[in-house]
């Protein structure tokens, strides 16, 4: 008598640490910065989990940490997940393939290339067969010792990033789908591009970036591909791998060869035609212009952008507002949003809502010039965040007790006010405000939305948009736009 016993799904492991990192940042990310799931609560990141073909997999999750941007990570926080992620795969045992769940721009205390460090750990861990996929913002780094260690290597196709979970899905989808073939490993391409530029002058609402990634559908619709993929880089990391890179996958080991080269010069031949996605200016000339500008009229603060990894508390942009007549008259309401500053937090909760005080606020984290300021303000809200955790809104006065038109947003954590629903929270209107700064780069898609004129101060911090201010020491040179040379011999590496 025979038995009929249903087929073993293919097991796909699932582990991965998500932060994006400035090593200018005098903040180190620790643990409490992260959300950490483990086990069966990471397949809630996964909306698309129950889909059809995710069902044909056995997904065994063990470890995910996730974090808004920030500096570099504390090693020994990095080293204990790592061996908890290593323990939990010789725990599993015997795998098909494993999802390797990333940013790719994590820095560690130590390390010039940690996504590189653990997905060499892990393979040691899980051998040579398995197929290993990756999903990456695209503002991640591709060093040799990832691309190495990966299989199939895909990254986000918009900036901003509105595509962040289709492209997480896609990559579930292409390791699922080449598993469960049973096709084996797929040939791969990388061409690293020696160019390194912030995210604001490499936005996809604008050209040439809009039609750099427009040319993925042609590329994925050539028989024998699999994925085309293309990292502009992280530029706020002084590293040997930062640097743009594109990456083939596919059966067709000739033609993903051809299509890398080819599409790695189509871009380093563009490179002068990268330029900022809004006008950009100092601060104090941002806001002579804002006097006349469309209404609302958004400032990005751009260097202190806790979406980049900024500290999060520089203060050039506030200085500014207190000395901008128009503004501290009361002739134009503005807000500035927001300074993570606990100890203002907690001043404004002692003095109650209603409550008038006086406030050291910023200038802690990133001391960089002008420092921490000095104000006299009534506190006008008090609210609790679930990003940025107790929050105050803080109305600037006038010596004599007269009110300005300055608002400025004090939060217990780091936050970024990229959405209506966070100004909303504080009861706060940033549409009939004349001018909001924000602490961000490109405006994402409701403040976009919202904004009639927009500009972009060049102020100091971590993630400075003049990045020559900063002084890389450590990335591969030459590079552009730091360094002027002839075209350089772009190499594609085989795997």
């Amino acid at each position: 008598m025979s038995t009929n016993s249903a087929p073993t799904r293919p097991r796909v492991a699932i582990v991965g640490i998500h932060i994006e990192s400035s090593t200018f940042s005098p903040q180190l990310a620790v643990a409490d910065d992260f959300e950490i799931r483990r086990g069966s609560e990471i397949l809630e990141r996964y909306s698309w989990i129950e889909e059809t073909w995710s069902q044909a997999i056995c997904w065994c999750p063990i470890f995910h940490a996730r974090a808004l941007p920030g500096g570099v990570l504390v090693r020994e926080t990095y080293e204990g997940w790592k061996t908890e992620i290593l323990t939990g795969l010789r725990e599993l045992g015997e795998i098909d393939g494993l999802f390797f769940d990333i940013h790719g721009a994590m820095s560690v205390v130590g390390l010039d290339d940690a996504e590189g460090d653990l997905i060499t750990a892990i393979r040691e861990v899980i051998g040579a067969d398995p197929l290993v996929g990756a999903s990456m913002d695209l503002h991640g780094n591709v060093s040799h010792e990832l691309f190495t260690g990966c299989d199939l290597l895909t990254c986000y196709r918009m900036a901003p990033h509105e595509d962040a979970l289709e492209s997480r899905r896609r990559a579930m989808r292409t390791l699922a789908l080449r598993v469960l073939s049973g096709a084996g490993k797929p040939h791969k391409a990388l061409v690293h591009i020696p160019i390194l530029l912030p995210g604001e002058m490499t936005s996809t609402r604008l050209e040439p970036a809009r039609r750099l990634y427009g040319k993925i559908p042609w590329l994925e619709a050539q028989p024998g591909v699999i994925d085309a993929a293309f990292w502009i880089g992280f530029a706020w990391a002084d590293q040997p791998r930062c640097t743009a890179a594109v990456v083939l996958t596919g059966d067709d080991a000739r033609l993903i060869e051809k299509l890398a080269s080819d599409w790695a010069q189509e871009i380093w031949d563009a490179r002068h035609e990268f330029e900022f996605v809004a006008p950009v200016a100092s601060m104090a000339d941002c806001l002579t212009w804002a006097s006349t500008a469309k209404r609302p009229t958004f400032i990005s603060d751009t260097g202190d952008n806790p979406g980049a990894g900024g500290g999060n508390d520089t203060t050039c942009a506030l200085a500014e507002m207190l000395t901008y007549e128009l503004v501290m008259s009361g002739d134009l309401s503005a807000i500035v949003a927001s300074l993570h500053d606990a100890a203002s937090v907690a001043r404004a909760v002692e003095a109650g809502a209603g409550g008038v005080a006086d406030f050291t606020v910023g200038g802690v984290i990133d001391a960089r010039d002008p420092g921490p300021q000095a104000i006299t303000a009534r506190v006008e809200t008090i609210a609790n965040d679930p990003l940025g955790g107790t929050t105050a809104v803080l109305r600037v006065l006038l010596r004599d007790g007269a009110e300005t038109g300055l608002r400025v947003i004090v939060t217990e954590r780091r936050k970024q006010y990229s959405d209506l629903a966070s100004f909303t929270l504080l009861g706060l209107d940033p549409t009939a405000t004349d001018i909001v700064v924000v602490k961000i780069g490109y405006l994402e898609p409701d403040l976009f939305e919202m904004q009639r004129d927009w500009t972009m101060a060049l102020t100091p911090g971590g993630v400075d948009q003049d990045l020559k201010r900063l002084g890389h020491e450590k990335i591969t040179r030459p590079m552009f736009p730091f360094d002027d040379f002839e075209d350089p011999a772009l190499t594609v590496i085989m795997g």
